[in-house]
This record gives C-alpha cells, sequence and structure tokens, in this order.
C-alpha cells in the first residue's frame, strides 16, 4: 500500500504511476483514484517497507 502525501493531507492507494506532470493513483483492482499534480504532491511513499531493517546512524 501507498500513501500520498499531500500539503493538506494524504491519500491511501495500492498502485501509482508516473506521469509527465504528476502521478495517477490507482486501487488494487486498476481503478483509477486521481490524478496529482507533481506541483500539489509532496511525496509517495511505501508503507509495507519495515523501517526496523534501516541501519543505525551513528
Amino acid at each position: 500500500m501507498y500513501r500520498a502525501i499531500l500539503p493538506d493531507g494524504d491519500m491511501e492507494c495500492d498502485e501509482y504511476e508516473k506521469e509527465e506532470y504528476g502521478v495517477n493513483l490507482y486501487t488494487e483492482s486498476g481503478d483509477h483514484i486521481a490524478f496529482v499534480p507533481y506541483a500539489n504532491l509532496i511525496a509517495v511513499i511505501n508503507e509495507d517497507v519495515d523501517t526496523g531493517d534501516e541501519p543505525s546512524i551513528i
């Protein structure tokens, strides 16, 4: 699962596709949720990543 972080909130999606001017967000079944222009997008994060596997910084 992914989370698109926007300035005024966030949106969950199962897949996303990068385009020239932004990203398209999709459900697990491939239904289109939204198009988010890069100007309105802070980040797309993968929520399935376990951050406990990252090396510690000393």
